[in-house]
């Protein structure tokens, strides 16, 4: 389909032959065209290894699998010619200028001399590298490292991009600024599909999100709507005196089991369905409990907390997924 970027269906692949990992098992995707799509899971879901499969650096056991028309397998080469990757790990010479790398780079997929060094002054322009172009790479920042391996995955102006956990490693500041040139390379028309080990990311950078676990799409849609699948909003409750918990909990106009306790942070929380009910209803109650709240707050559900929901996953969420 002419508005659809990469289409994924009933993929298979298996490390360790027939007895072995399942790392897809039928998974199904589809990602629009000019859209970032995110890709959550948790530590073994399958994500790395899509975008091996999707990149043609992984042959896939079956299921059908096309990026920018053309299938992985019997395409390949049309697809390494629509492709940028960027993994999670830089692919630059610290020795050489920034500009030098990314006119190495240009030499590399054959562009020719003049249209290499004239690709390198528009992609340091783009990203705002243009005034350090001739510094080493080993003087730049984590961020402006990040951001010129970014610009050397689009020397050849690629329409589907893959990012896998871009901003691993990087402090706020890094992350923002590769955040930055993401959203501008979505505004020119290409197509970024995201993996990320932050969830905050995928709420702050794509269209669609797409929850995988043990090699499967468990979940897919906006952020707004897959926080709607925890049950809405929550209320939160933060009490003055961590002893009052018990009490306070009991007090509370809300099914119990639904009840969250968090004593280190002094910490209730709740899904709720009607917002200004439960917030008037949770005050007076404890009012007249004689519970003391040091705050309370209505809040959607955190791209967190559906990670949990969904995948029923206990461990770290920011792990490096198989």
């Amino acid at each position: 389909m002419a508005d659809t970027a990469i289409t994924v269906v009933d993929a298979h692949k298996k490390y360790g032959g027939r007895n072995g990992r399942s790392a897809l098992a039928g998974l199904d995707l589809t990602v629009a065209r000019g859209t970032v799509h995110g890709v959550l899971g948790p530590n073994g879901a399958g994500k790395t290894t899509l975008v091996r499969v999707l990149s043609t650096l992984l042959r896939p056991d079956s299921g059908r699998i096309e990026v920018a028309g053309y299938d992985v397998l019997t395409r390949a080469r049309e697809v390494r010619f629509r492709i940028g990757l960027l993994g999670q790990h830089a692919a630059l010479d610290e020795e050489l200028g920034g500009h030098q790398n990314l006119e190495m780079f240009g030499r590399l997929y054959h562009l020719g001399a003049r249209r290499a060094r004239a690709r390198a002054d528009e992609l340091l322009d783009r990203f705002g590298l243009a005034d350090t172009g001739r510094k080493a790479v080993r003087q730049y920042s984590g961020g402006m490292r990040r951001r010129l391996d970014l610009a050397a995955s689009l020397i050849t102006e690629p329409e589907v991009l893959f990012l896998d956990e871009p901003t691993t490693g990087l402090d706020p500041r890094g992350r923002t600024e590769v955040w930055t040139a993401v959203r501008s390379l979505v505004g020119s028309g290409t197509t970024v599909l995201l993996t990320t080990q932050y969830l905050e990311e995928a709420d702050q950078l794509a269209d669609r999100i797409s929850v995988v676990d043990r090699g499967r799409v468990v979940a897919e849609g906006t952020a707004g709507e897959l926080k709607a699948l925890t049950g809405g909003d929550r209320i939160d409750v933060v009490l003055r005196d961590a002893g009052q918990l018990g009490a306070a909990v009991a007090l509370l106009p809300v099914p119990k089991d639904t009840v969250s306790v968090d004593p280190d942070r002094r910490l209730l929380s709740a899904p709720v369905t009607d917002r200004m009910a439960a917030l008037s209803g949770v005050v007076r109650a404890l009012e007249e409990g004689g519970v003391e709240a040091e705050d309370i707050a209505l809040r959607r559900p955190t791209l967190d907390e559906v990670f949990l929901h969904l995948t029923g996953d206990d461990g770290d969420p920011a792990k490096e997924a198989a």
